[in-house]
């Protein structure tokens, strides 16, 4: 039986990676490491082992964050992609895999240190679809990575 392989990377397509297996621990992570390190409500990641994850472009460069783990980020765009501890397991984080729902959060950790927000989030308002919003992302050229493997990137125009 094959492994499921996930693969991801940063926004701009110079780190990228393959994690095999669908025995990964993901979780929210509410500490105020996580929440700097993301710049949002928390970290969200995906743990696989050491020997599960293999850097097929580029490498992160990495945060020494405390005495017991660095973050991993593109030194490019700066992508967030790995919370690593002294211990055996690389967690990524889910928004750079290429389908986060593939690895979907199943705990949450530090619940007490979370934004006291975050408990209403369910509750804010949704705005409708605006369509000259949407005109202007259709009309835009996106520099972002696709999510999908490419053999080389930025892909050269014909």
């Amino acid at each position: 039986m094959s492994e499921t392989i996930h693969t991801g990377g940063c926004q701009c397509g110079a780190v990228r990676y393959k994690a095999l297996g669908d025995d990964c621990l993901s979780s929210l992570c509410h500490c105020r490491m996580c929440q700097k390190q993301s710049g949002s409500y928390f970290g969200a990641f995906a743990t696989f082992g050491n020997d599960k994850v293999t850097w097929t472009r580029g490498q992160p460069s990495y945060f020494q964050s405390s005495t017991v783990a660095k973050r991993g980020f593109c030194k490019d765009c700066g992508t967030p992609l790995t919370y690593e501890w002294d211990r055996d397991g690389i967690s990524l984080s889910i928004g750079s895999f290429d389908d986060p729902n593939k690895v979907a959060p199943t705990k949450q950790l530090d619940h007490a240190a979370r934004i006291r927000s975050f408990d209403q989030l369910h509750e804010l308002p949704i705005r409708p679809e605006d369509p000259d919003f949407q005109a202007q992302l259709s009309a835009m050229k996106n520099f972002q990575h696709p999510d999908y493997d490419t053999a080389e990137w930025p892909e050269r125009e014909s």
